[in-house]
C-alpha cells in the first residue's frame, strides 16, 4: 500500500451473520497496524437472513471519504449462496480480490481479480460457534480477509478479543487464525 492508497472493502452477508461486526474489527485491527480507518454499514429494512452489506476503508492517512462503497477493491463473502442472489462482483475494480466463505474453489467466473477461499462455515461448527442454528462466520472471514491484506493475525485476534470480550473473544480469534492458515488462493 503506498502512502495515499486506500484499501476499499465491501462484506457481503446475511442479516445476522456478523458483516458489520466484522467490519468493524477490521479497523480496530488496522489501527493496531498503524493504519486509519473506518468502517460502517448499508441498512435497509433487512431481516435475520436477508443479504445485508457493511463497508470498511483502510489507509495510510487519515479517510476523509464517507459514502458507500461502490467499486470495491476487495469483496468478501460470508455466505457462499449470496452469489446465486445478488451480484457480490459487481462494480468491483479490475485486479480486485473476492474472499468468500466456501469448502472448495467457488463457481465465480474468474475474471481480472483474485479469488481466496476458506471454509469458515467448517470452522464456526467445528469450534462451536452457533448462535441460534446459525454458525458465525464473521470472525473466520476476517481472518481470511486478514491474510490477503497482510495485517498480522495478532492484531486481528487482540482487536476481536477487545470488541467481544475475553470470554467469547479467545474462541473468536481462534476461529479467525484458523482461517487466516487455511484461507486459499483459487488458481
Amino acid at each position: 500500500m503506498s502512502r495515499h492508497d486506500v484499501i476499499e472493502i465491501r462484506f457481503h452477508g446475511r442479516g445476522g451473520q456478523g458483516a458489520v461486526t466484522a467490519a468493524n474489527i477490521l479497523v480496530a485491527a488496522a489501527w493496531r497496524s498503524g493504519l486509519w480507518g473506518q468502517a460502517f454499514p448499508f441498512f435497509g429494512a433487512e431481516r435475520r437472513g436477508a443479504p445485508v452489506m457493511a463497508f470498511a476503508r483502510l489507509s495510510k492517512k487519515r479517510v476523509m471519504v464517507h459514502s458507500m462503497i461502490r467499486h470495491p477493491d476487495i469483496v468478501v463473502v460470508l455466505d457462499p449462496k449470496l452469489p446465486e442472489l445478488v451480484n457480490v462482483l459487481d462494480g468491483l475494480k479490475p485486479g480486485g480480490k473476492v474472499v468468500i466463505n466456501s469448502p472448495a474453489p467457488p463457481k465465480l467466473k474468474k475474471d481480472s481479480y483474485g479469488i481466496y477461499y476458506v471454509d469458515a462455515t467448517k470452522i464456526a461448527l467445528e469450534l462451536g460457534l452457533v448462535l441460534a442454528g446459525w454458525p458465525l462466520v464473521n470472525t473466520p472471514m476476517l481472518g481470511a480477509l486478514a491474510k490477503v491484506v497482510g495485517l498480522p493475525i495478532e492484531n486481528v485476534k487482540e482487536a476481536i478479543i477487545d470488541y467481544i470480550g475475553k470470554k467469547g473473544g479467545e474462541l473468536n480469534a481462534k476461529a479467525a487464525e484458523r482461517a487466516y492458515n487455511e484461507v486459499k488462493a483459487y488458481e
